[in-house]
């Protein structure tokens, strides 16, 4: 079981670390799916391209 703070300070701290981790955590996801985006679009140009030229 989690002991309740003992100060305010230490609460803070804790707080801080999760949105840090959590803005970590967004941020990579975000970049993640910039990533995978432009293939997909960029594939998808190809493609189409391909088909017609046919």
């Amino acid at each position: 079981m989690a002991r309740p703070p003992n100060y305010g300070q230490e609460r803070k701290e804790r707080d801080r670390q999760k949105a840090a981790k959590k803005a970590e955590k967004l941020a990579a996801k975000v970049a993640a799916k910039e990533r995978s985006e432009p293939e997909n679009e960029a594939g998808s140009e190809t493609e189409t391209e391909t088909e017609t030229a046919k």
